[in-house]
């Protein structure tokens, strides 16, 4: 699960990562925003690793900071079913996800732009010392590296979404790469977030900016260069882009926030969780 690393989406300068700079919303392009992702997540990939591996876990596929786990949300369809499906993982961050496919008999591919985050998927490996034993691609999503109809199966943990300029041009890429009939089913910060302070607290209930604001959240440094992009759509935005690309919003799931669960990831907290959705998992049919 490639988590965004959690920025206040207001006017301020920066106060947390390794560079100097300052926080804007304005436009940002396609190219721009896949460089500046690159740039992140290989500079923070460790980092990223370090503070949330245990939780991700080496071959767990849990679909946000909630914890819900695909063990028991079957979103992709019944364990048992997935055995002998080439299952594409849009990106896939260490893999962890793919790693799960993979005990379950699939035959996962785990792409991802950043190399460093692929690194960690090698560093790995199966979770018991050995070689992964799937495919790791960089690449990015924009522009999918497969032929027509390669897969039954694909999925996104908090993967490249919201962090491309063009959501559309990704879930064309999908539709293009999965069999007809093939599921696509991705996860991403809810939409409503966009809207509140970026908290944990009692601070991350209060309305920031317009839920309807689509301008992209950029952090750059000293020198005006972007360095991290977010971009936002509303719900019906994303439901218009996926009918768009040929496919059929089966389910959309906002996971409640379980008692189990403590941690803090950032502005997920179980005070925010309990009282606003968090993430939102959109469970879709290519037509």
């Amino acid at each position: 699960m490639e988590q965004k690393h959690e920025g206040n989406r207001g006017v301020q300068p920066l106060t947390q990562g390794d560079h100097d700079g300052e926080a804007v919303r304005r436009p940002a392009g396609g190219r721009e925003s896949s460089r500046a992702s690159r740039g992140w997540w290989d500079s923070n990939a460790d980092e990223y690793q370090n503070d949330h591996g245990d939780f991700l876990g080496d071959a767990r596929f849990v679909w946000g900071p909630e914890g819900l786990d695909e063990s028991t949300a079957g979103l992709l369809g019944p364990a048992q079913q997935l055995r002998g499906l080439n299952v594409l993982e849009v990106g896939a961050g260490a893999a962890q996800c793919s790693r799960w496919l993979a005990a379950q008999g699939a035959r996962p591919v785990a792409l991802d732009l950043s190399h460093r985050q692929l690194q960690h998927a090698l560093r790995i490996g199966d979770g018991q010392g050995g070689e992964p034993g799937f495919p790791l691609v960089e690449a990015d999503a924009r522009a999918l590296p497969f032929a027509d109809g390669s897969f039954d199966l694909a999925c996104s943990a908090y993967g490249a979404i919201p962090f491309v300029a063009d959501p559309q041009r990704v879930f064309a890429e999908v539709a293009r790469v999965l069999r007809p009939g093939g599921r696509w089913v991705f996860s991403l910060t809810h939409p409503l977030r966009w809207s509140l302070a970026d908290e944990p607290g009692p601070e991350g209930l209060s309305v920031l900016a317009s839920y309807f604001d689509r301008t992209p959240y950029v952090e750059q440094d000293t020198e005006g260069r972007t360095v991290y992009v977010e971009h936002h759509r509303t719900l019906g935005d994303r439901v218009r882009e996926l009918v768009g690309a040929g496919f059929r919003l089966d389910d959309l799931v906002e996971p409640e926030w379980p008692e189990w669960n403590q941690q803090v990831w950032g502005g997920w907290s179980p005070l925010r969780g309990r009282l606003v959705p968090g993430t939102a998992i959109f469970v879709c049919t290519r037509a």
